[in-house]
């Protein structure tokens, strides 16, 4: 293979059996610290993802995450975490896994080398010109999510991936590629530390600024959450009283009466 997997390199730190759990931690610390940093250097690229998420959100389309392992699980949390942040609807980010649902507690053996698979999955939810599919890879070499990604570039879909091994096979079949260089894992090869920490920010990155871009946010408010538990109906009474200047009594009246917190901002302005 023509590039250095850098995700594959011998950790900096040896014999790690003989530490103390102090020394542990502190070394697992250091090398996260680092982590953000690799993330500052592609904000640029974030950025272009970024900017055709919120262009096919805007004329309809959905977002698809596609990985195998930690990366897959990864996305999963990340689509997951969207409805009741945001409100949207639950087939806006979609979350895909090698190996299917079970994989996402289970390692399903295998599962990530199927190059077809990838595609045929995304082809249940009718994915089409309109979306946008991101691969996740720390490796940037997973048969599933390369071969996915392939079919929607013939297809007219736009892409992009999320890797930390630069030069790997996935930049070069998606339109735009994020590489996060975080260099080589405390645990030789253990791509669920440094390398699963920095798609994880990124995709923190992704869906909360398209969203907020696309309007699910008002000031630094989520006036779209669903209110599905008790904190969630404390944290929309307490924007509602924050917002409007009325006791905690009245702002949870107002959010039975309207059902969200949005509905009673606007409510409240359309009546000033």
């Amino acid at each position: 293979m023509g590039f250095k997997k850098i995700t594959e390199q011998e950790s900096k730190y040896q014999h790690l059996e003989k530490r103390s759990t102090r020394e542990l931690l502190e070394e697992i610390n250091r090398e996260d610290q680092t982590v953000p940093q690799a993330v500052a250097r592609c904000i640029p690229a974030i950025e272009a993802l970024v900017e055709v998420v919120v262009d096919r959100l805007n004329k309809g389309g959905r977002v698809f995450y596609i990985g195998a392992g930690t990366s897959g699980r990864l996305g999963i949390v990340d689509a997951s975490e969207c409805p009741p942040t945001f409100g949207v609807p639950e087939d806006m980010f979609i979350g895909l896994i090698a190996g299917g649902d079970k994989a996402i507690r289970k390692a399903v053996e295998f599962a990530e080398d199927n190059h077809h698979q990838g595609y045929s999955d995304l082809e249940t939810y009718g994915v089409n010109n309109k979306d946008v599919v991101i691969g996740l890879a720390a490796s940037g070499t997973t048969p599933y999510v390369i071969g996915a990604l392939e079919t929607c570039q013939r297809n007219g879909i736009h892409t992009g991936c999320i890797t930390c091994n630069p030069g790997s096979p996935i930049t070069e079949v998606c339109d735009h590629p994020i590489v996060a260089e975080v260099g080589s894992e405390y645990v030789t090869g253990s791509t669920r530390m440094k390398s699963g920490t920095a798609q994880k920010l990124i995709l923190n990155m992704i869906s909360t600024a398209s969203l907020i871009r696309f309007g699910r946010v008002v000031g630094n408010r989520m006036v779209d959450m669903q209110l599905s538990n008790n904190k969630l109906w404390e944290r929309g009474q307490r924007i509602i009283s924050e917002q409007l200047g009325i006791s905690p009594e009245n702002a949870l009246d107002l959010l039975k009466q309207h059902g969200s917190v949005r509905a009673v901002l606007n409510h409240a302005t359309d009546h000033e």
